[in-house]
């Protein structure tokens, strides 16, 4: 593996009122109302770090007053200790991915142990802590980040500024900066790092986890000189995570073949296995389209999202199946025949009525078109200002059109946003028509990447084969948890090729589809959503404790594990019965 280049650290050490896990929050102060500034147009680097955390806590789990978190499962406690930050760069890379070690004053010497993750989604550096954090801290293990290329460190050309190693903002040449593209005027608007960098940051996911825990555990000999080195043959190295991070550790988990994990647990990842499977990029181009018309069919009319206060589809769903009738996609003359067609199509495609149905809060929240652009534009490495399709991002006015920047979210974006507009400010626009279907123009552009021929579309393919995972080492515990109703990265397309690949490889990876678990924890508090569902994280925290048993206490790896029967919370508090975790 290449050794990592260690160069500017920032230390800052985080005790009393002020701790790793919630920064002094809590688990009531993360649940509760975001976190104000002082100063709303210059907030301190603590005011960021804590807003950072609390943002990434409730981007992933159920804080709800019916999830159980704290209670059933999970908790926050307080754990003081110290962060080590870094710029860290790739080979070859135009772009940093930051990474930080949390290390408890805890920290459990006779049982070294260094937890490994990457955030999920596009979130930035703290966007797993839910996870790897809330594992891990408590248990004495050092916790390292990678924020794999994506995060919030957005650039604004109206003002060339970027967000320095603290998190605030910085003019170009005034510090080293978390994204710095190329120079454009003042009116290019908005740059993302994930999308413009130049890079395929995909493709190098799993080099950046093994970055991250190569800093981690440089930074434990420099915490413990007298303890040191820290190496993978006497500190155990996790690694885990979440959606994006989870086939980020995936990815790592085919780069080992020295032994350098001593186990993984993924939890509903985003894995591509060239041996069968699709990507994400495929499905949702496909999903932008027609999902939108096979919701409007009757079966889904007691769905969440996916119909309105009058108890009918949105309107511009019903205008898509007339669009995809008239581009001849379609058949039927009603809309009950067209939209029973879109489902039939889907289904063939591999889409299962689960998933639909609990697809359609994304399809509701237009992600499957939000994913697309920038996805394409990553693959591509198209700057800001040459997205594919005519898309570009910009500062966004009252009345959602394209505006000026408005300082106050400017200077929140690295603790607020989500690493893929839209959202704090921050509006996708382009890609469209003057049309009664107005987005249709751009999705069947950004499909046209995936099924056409010409050059952009190949070298999309290209981008897109050089995320695939590769088989890992033959001894290494790894375990796959992934909720059987995720409509956001289905398991048909993912976790199931993938673990069907390694067993037939020979590998003996531990698969959990969890029932009733969907893909978004952090929606289950919204009306009829929790209801019908449970939360993937304690299934997830579940196999982690097992792994830990397996290294630290000796007990054998199983070859399976029973899934458990877990069911629907309902309408009252989640208990641990309903989890059947027992």
């Amino acid at each position: 593996m290449h050794e990592l280049d260690i160069g500017t650290v920032r230390t800052t050490e985080h005790r009393g009122h002020d701790d790793l896990l919630s920064a002094g929050l809590g688990l009531t102060g993360l649940a509760g109302v975001p976190v104000p500034f002082v100063n709303p147009l210059d907030p301190t680097a603590a005011e960021l770090r804590r807003r950072a955390i609390q943002t990434s806590w409730k981007g992933i789990a159920d804080l709800g007053p019916l999830g159980g978190y704290g209670s059933v499962y999970g908790a926050v406690p307080d754990v003081p200790g110290r962060e080590y930050q870094m710029f860290a760069h790739l080979p070859g890379a135009h772009a940093p991915h930051r990474v930080l070690l949390q290390l408890p004053d805890a920290f459990d010497l006779h049982k070294r142990c260094l937890v490994v993750t990457a955030s999920s989604g596009s979130r930035g550096i703290y966007g797993a802590i839910a996870v790897a954090g809330a594992w891990g801290l408590p248990r004495g293990c050092a916790v390292a980040y990678t924020d794999k290329g994506t995060g919030a460190g957005y650039f604004d050309y109206a003002d060339d500024s970027g967000v320095a190693l603290d998190g605030r903002r910085a003019k170009r040449g005034e510090a080293e900066l978390e994204f710095e593209p190329p120079p454009e005027p003042s009116t290019a608007g908005i740059a993302v790092k994930q999308m413009h960098s130049g890079d395929n940051p995909e493709a190098d996911w799993g080099r950046d986890v093994i970055q991250a825990a190569q800093f981690g555990l440089a930074m434990l000999d420099r915490a413990y000189p007298g303890e040191a080195p820290f190496t993978a043959q006497n500190t155990k190295i996790i690694a885990t995570g979440i959606s994006n991070g989870g086939g980020a550790v995936l990815q790592a988990a085919g780069l080992d073949h020295d032994g350098f994990f001593a186990g993984v647990v993924a939890l509903e990842p985003n894995v591509y296995a060239a041996a069968g499977g699709r990507v994400l990029f495929d499905y949702a181009t496909e999903a932008a389209i027609w999902l939108p018309c096979a919701l409007a069919d009757t079966r889904f009319d007691d769905t969440p999202f996916a119909r309105g206060a009058n108890r009918l589809p949105p309107p511009a769903w019903l205008l898509r199946c007339a669009s995809l009738r008239e581009q001849g996609k379609l058949r039927g003359n009603t809309l009950a025949e067209q939209s029973a067609h879109a489902h039939q199509y889907l289904q063939q495609q591999g889409w299962s009525g689960q998933a639909m149905a609990t697809a359609a809060s994304t399809t509701a929240f237009d992600l499957w078109r939000v994913i697309a652009a920038g996805y394409a534009s990553a693959y591509l490495r198209r700057g800001p200002t040459d997205m594919p399709c005519g898309f570009h991002y910009a500062p966004t006015s009252a009345g959602l059109l394209p505006g000026v920047t408005d300082p106050a979210a400017r200077a929140a974006w690295w603790a607020d946003a989500s690493g893929i507009p839209p959202g704090n400010g921050v509006g996708l626009f382009g890609g469209a028509s003057v049309s009664p279907d107005p987005t249709l123009v751009g999705e069947d552009c950004l499909r046209a990447l995936w099924t056409g021929d010409r050059p952009a579309a190949q070298m999309l393919h290209a981008s897109v084969a050089a995320t695939a995972a590769k088989l890992p080492r033959t001894d290494l515990p790894l375990w796959v948890v992934h909720g059987a109703d995720d409509g956001l990265l289905p398991t048909v397309f993912t976790s199931e090729p993938y673990v069907a690949w390694l067993r037939k490889e020979g590998r003996r990876p531990l698969y959990w589809k969890v029932p009733h678990a969907q893909h978004f924890d952090a929606f289950l508090p919204l009306p009829g959503f929790g209801e019908r569902h449970l939360p993937l994280l304690p299934y997830g925290y579940a196999a982690l404790d097992r792994l830990w048993t397996h290294l630290y206490e000796q007990a054998p790896w199983p070859d399976s594990v029973p899934v458990p029967a877990g069911q629907p919370r309902g309408a009252q508090a989640l208990t641990r019965q309903a989890l059947g975790l027992d």
